[in-house]
């Protein structure tokens, strides 16, 4: 496809955006955690969260998978400073186990959680609900979670937020954005006062988003970036297929220094479930993003283009029976990317009924033609076997 193939040869090219604004420091003394061992090739890397004015390290924790709280411990240990969660990640069971790892140091790190409820109501009741499983009163940022439509910011979902910074529950507010970002990020930016935008931001995705983190970033928004992983699978599990082919050695390293590259970007969370993935998130606010990296991810993006939906929107409504297909195919990458059965067959389980009933095998042809080559009727219908 004419959009991977100029992709791939930008990736192989090298190029990069300037590192600009970005400090290298071994340790603020406000935090005083010294670590235990500093990381190769120099010292963390911080950076302003937008006008929030707090400094994070560039690659932050993001806990969504993550099981072993001693890995936890020890990214806190070596330095790193923020830690994302949300409440329905594992069902609850992600905020407890982070709340267990920050007891006792919680006045040194920043945390931040998720409501995706539309009402003002609901989406309090679960901030509370946060708070009490984190052992925190406040949190420092919270997300309205998943959003893709300025529609979706709605004056009562937006009034939680402002009740909840009123009352000290919360410092700042975001937005976590998967898709549509064409419309949901200028949204975002015309309501003037949110503070921290949550992207979905890697090497696959449409230069067209850059622009847009830039504006944002112009207008003082703090710039975190996830599913900076393209996937999820960071180590291929043995005799899976699937796994193997998403996996090439030294891309998750390539491709999280691919999104460091970028100016606009405070930080990132990508998902650390060991130590030998937090070894390599060090390594990250480290190592520049060079020629060889470009190369690498020019041909992981090749391996990895029938199965990973970068989102872009391009499918939306082309369905003939109406399925949201980049979502479908998000849920089925949660379960065989990451891991996580679960997750994927609790957001497919949300959809209405009818939708649930659906099956790809039942129609003559799929109307639905991915641009840049996602297998989307293959990968559908596995959502469909799997969670339906």
């Amino acid at each position: 496809m004419k959009g991977n193939s100029s992709r791939r040869k930008f990736l192989a090219a090298g190029l990069a955006l300037p590192a600009a604004g970005i400090g290298a420091v071994t340790r603020p003394q406000t935090l005083g955690l010294a670590p235990a061992a500093a990381p190769a090739g120099g010292g963390l890397r911080y950076k302003v969260l937008g006008k929030t004015g707090l400094k994070v390290t560039t690659v932050a924790f993001g806990s969504m998978i993550t099981s072993d709280q001693s890995v936890v411990d020890k990214a806190i240990e070596l330095g790193i400073n923020y830690i994302d969660t949300a409440r329905g990640y594992q069902n609850g069971n992600c905020e407890r186990m982070v709340g267990a790892a920050i007891k006792g140091k919680r006045q040194n790190l920043v945390i931040s959680t998720k409501s995706g409820s539309e009402t003002k109501q609901e989406a309090l009741a679960q901030l509370d609900e946060s708070l009490k499983t984190l052992g925190t009163d406040y949190v420092d940022v919270w997300f309205i979670h998943g959003k893709s439509k300025g529609s979706q910011l709605t004056d009562e979902r937006m009034e939680a937020n402002e009740i909840a910074k009123k009352a000290g529950k919360v410092r700042f507010n975001g937005v976590s954005v998967h898709a549509g970002h064409e419309e949901i990020i200028p949204a975002i930016v015309q309501k003037g006062h949110l503070e921290v935008i949550l992207s979905s931001y890697n090497f696959t995705l449409d230069d067209k988003i850059d622009p847009l983190l830039a504006q944002a970033k112009k207008a003082g928004l703090g710039i975190v970036a996830m599913k900076v992983m393209a996937g999820g699978v960071r180590r291929a599990k043995p005799g899976d297929k699937m796994s193997t082919l998403m996996k090439r050695e030294g891309a998750p390293l390539a491709m999280l220094k691919w999104v460091l590259r970028n100016p606009n970007v405070d930080t990132t969370i990508p998902s650390i479930t060991d130590m030998d993935q937090l070894d390599d998130d060090l390594k990250a606010m480290t190592q520049p993003f060079g020629a060889p990296d470009g190369k690498l991810l020019a041909a992981h993006l090749g391996d990895i283009r029938p199965f990973y939906c970068s989102m872009c929107g391009s499918c939306e409504g082309s369905c003939s029976k109406g399925l949201p297909v980049s979502d479908i195919i998000r849920y089925v990458s949660y379960a065989d990317g990451y891991g996580q059965f679960g997750l994927g067959r609790e957001n497919f389980m949300q959809l209405d009924a009818g939708l649930r009933s659906v099956r790809c095998g039942d129609c003559a042809g799929c109307t639905v033609e991915c641009p840049n080559g996602v297998r989307v009727a293959e990968r559908v219908a596995l959502a469909q076997e799997w969670f339906a």
